[in-house]
């Protein structure tokens, strides 16, 4: 089961203002081991700390203590420079607020992860098509963002997500900014890239509806793991 483990957190605090006199201890003693394949779900309060565990999962931050293996990788040990290639290569996002960059194409937003990865152009291109085409986009990759829906622009951050062939998807309250029946087909298209595509999924959410569709939930409280438990998918 170990050699099966991509994500492996042990004691993982986070503290901000150290040394200062409103010092702030945001994660407290988080172990958290995620198997290769499986589709949890992270659920809290505002304030429980599901976002400063997000960046730290996603190698936007660091732990203050803590050791954070990553698809067999010991992030602490890496400078910045590499942990931002690890992050491009192994991490993809998929926001609230969909982070499209305005003023290109959904193919151009596709393609972008695959030019920093340092991808031919014409690789970038066929692979943007065929992601876009997964999450039945592919008659509006030549659309900007503000010709598209929110759910529209959601698929194309989910193919964006899916560039480089991530480890892992992490999902950031992916159907906030969305009404109930777009929010349903943006949770189908992860459930099929579970299913179908093997992904390993991490959905932070603060809808316990949601959550029971994944696999695992595990409970957030005060920068605690209160309590995880199978979902009812």
């Amino acid at each position: 089961m170990e050699e099966n483990t991509i994500i492996r957190m042990r004691g993982i605090i986070k503290k901000f203002f150290i040394g200062c006199p409103n010092e702030l201890q945001v994660l407290k003693d988080i172990d958290l081991h995620v198997q290769t394949g499986e589709f949890i779900s992270i659920v809290g309060a505002s304030g429980s700390g599901k976002s400063t565990l997000m960046n730290i999962i996603g190698a936007l931050d660091r732990p203050t203590e803590g050791t954070y293996d990553l698809d067999g990788v010991d992030l602490d040990s890496v400078d910045d420079n590499k942990l931002s290639t690890i992050r491009n290569s192994k991490v993809g996002f998929v926001f609230q607020t969909f982070n499209l960059i305005p003023r290109t194409t959904a193919l151009k937003n596709v393609e972008l992860p695959m030019l920093y990865g340092g991808m031919s152009k014409s690789k970038r291109t066929e692979r943007a098509k065929e992601l876009l085409q997964l999450v039945g986009m592919g008659d509006r990759m030549d659309h900007m963002p503000n010709e598209l829906s929110g759910g529209e622009k959601q698929r194309v951050a989910i193919a964006r997500a899916m560039a480089n062939n991530p480890a892992i998807i992490l999902a950031d309250e992916p159907t906030g900014a969305l009404d109930s029946v777009t929010g349903r087909l943006v949770m189908d298209i992860f459930h099929s890239l579970h299913k179908q595509n093997g992904k390993t999924i991490l959905l932070i959410t603060h809808s316990n509806e949601l959550a029971e569709e994944t696999q695992r939930i595990v409970t957030l409280k005060d920068g605690q793991i209160i309590g995880e438990r199978e979902g009812a998918r």
